[in-house]
């Protein structure tokens, strides 16, 4: 009897020994839209059609209250491909390198690379000026990637047939053009050209991969096909609207946040309901060259064995709070989509309800892969959230934005303008005011609140500014570089 169980037990042991050389190492398929707030029918949008976004979200697990650390591009993008906040990175703008400031920082994408995966980006995964670098490398990373691709369609090449309120200006300003021809001529769709002919290579070798897709869409200037414009009808559709005694409410820092961009303040109606028409058919089409990549994914037969990331760089204002585009703290700017699926992935269909951060990808996808992550990486692992929905990785989430901090907790978001409020502060009952349009900082039922999530995002501002163990930060100073 000893002997059987003997032998049986040494069996087990050398099928568990087998299976743990023979596993293959997960993939990893990362799709970010620039520019994409959550405006889709998974989170709650019915009037927007998001087929491929919604199927994913049912297949995987969605992220109910994710944050980026900054709302633009550059930090943003610079933040979850490191792991590190904003302060940390030390990129508050666009047109900065990562390794400007930090020049041994390991990337997300360089992670992978170290471990053995073929690290492709296809489109614009650092930062790019839109639509002046689409065709180039943009603001890349070259340490980051094995292999890149820069697709550039007629959406550049249609260039001055686009509608814009500021002559000469398209990514930093309401431009848009209902577009002749095929998905497949604009650059997304050649993205999602690009990505499938990636995978049926990676099918072919069983090379492990790591493959980033930056999809343009929906960031200005707002382009698609002729039929995605026609889906949204200008005469159904709506503006938000404002009051100056809201505007009094705000502190200062923030009304200029809105009031950033001045053609585009109190925007005509008939301009208003054009420029969201475009900014939703570009979602749509958007969705659209997802959905072909993830087909191409499932055909390669890759699917089982790959991970799937879908997310944006930020989300986006479109009249909210009187403003349009991004650069505020309201969650209207802060608040993006995030869905996972795939190995590791295992509450289907789930809702994680609670504040999350961008931050948090890096050490996510080294979790689901088996790799570690570097000491740099600050933000935490949600693993434990995709395989249970109730459980809650983080208490909160931090933004930034020029002066201000904003705190989210569960119920409430907190924001302080310049040093410990000093400029003023914005407090919201997110449970019922999710627009977030009464101010109750000031509030006495709210004082006692007020000071507890004062003390908390104190807390996390400093974190927050502390340099990673190991991590080398250089400053500039009147245009000189001073190690930090």
């Amino acid at each position: 009897m000893f002997r059987l169980i003997f032998c049986l037990f040494a069996v087990t042991a050398c099928l568990s020994c087998h299976a743990a050389v023979d596993a293959k190492p997960l993939n990893v398929l990362f799709l970010i839209c620039d520019d994409l707030n959550c405006d889709l029918g998974c989170y709650g949008n019915n009037g927007i059609e998001s087929p491929t976004i919604d199927k994913l979200a049912a297949q995987g697990v969605r992220f109910d209250r994710a944050y980026c650390q900054y709302p633009l591009c550059g930090p943003s993008r610079a933040s979850f491909m490191t792991g590190m906040y904003p302060d940390q990175t030390l990129i508050h703008r666009n047109a900065i390198y990562v390794r400007e400031h930090t020049p041994n920082v390991v990337t997300l994408a360089q992670m992978f690379r170290n471990n053995g995966y073929l690290a492709t980006r296809i489109g614009k995964i650092y930062h790019y000026n839109v639509p002046l670098h689409i065709g180039t490398s943009g603001h890349d990373d070259p340490y980051s990637w094995d292999i890149t691709i820069n697709p550039r369609g007629r959406d550049v090449i249609d260039q001055d047939q686009i509608f814009t309120l500021t002559p000469g200006s398209y990514g930093g300003t309401l431009s848009w053009l209902s577009a002749d021809g095929t998905d497949q001529e604009q650059t997304d769709g050649i993205a999602a050209d690009e990505a499938i002919r990636q995978l049926n290579a990676y099918a072919e070798t069983e090379q492990p991969f790591f493959l980033a897709v930056g999809l343009y869409r929906p960031h200005t200037p707002y382009v698609a096909p002729h039929d995605y414009f026609k889906r949204y009808p200008v005469s159904e559709i709506s503006v938000p609207r404002i009051t100056q005694e809201y505007l009094d409410t705000l502190p200062a820092p923030a009304v200029k946040t809105i009031h950033a961009k001045k053609h585009q303040i109190d925007l005509e109606e008939s301009l208003a309901r054009q420029a969201i028409q475009a900014y939703h058919a570009s979602i749509t089409f958007a969705d659209a060259q997802v959905g072909r990549i993830l087909e191409g994914l499932e055909k390669s037969g890759l699917a089982d064995n790959t991970v799937v990331v879908f997310t944006s760089d930020h989300g986006y204002h479109m009249g909210e709070h009187g403003h349009w585009q991004k650069m505020t703290l309201f969650e209207n700017a802060t608040r993006v989509p995030l869905i996972m699926k795939g190995p590791g992935v295992s509450d289907i269909g789930a809702t994680v309800s609670t504040p999350v951060e961008m931050a948090d990808i890096y050490p996510t996808l080294a979790d689901l892969c088996g790799l570690k992550a570097p000491k740099t990486v600050q933000g935490i692992s949600l693993q434990a959230a995709l395989q249970d929905a109730e459980k809650s990785p983080r208490t909160s989430a931090l933004s930034q934005c020029q002066s201000g901090y904003s705190l989210r907790t569960g119920k409430y978001r907190y924001t302080e303008w310049g040093l410990e409020g000093a400029d003023g502060a914005e407090l919201y009952d997110e449970s019922a005011d999710p627009g977030e349009m009464t101010n109750l900082a000031d509030s006495p039922q709210y004082s006692e609140i007020r000071k507890q999530l004062s003390r908390q995002l104190h807390d996390r501002i400093a974190a927050a500014q502390v340099c990673p163990p190991g991590l080398k930060q250089i400053q500039f100073e009147n245009n000189r570089q001073v190690p930090k």
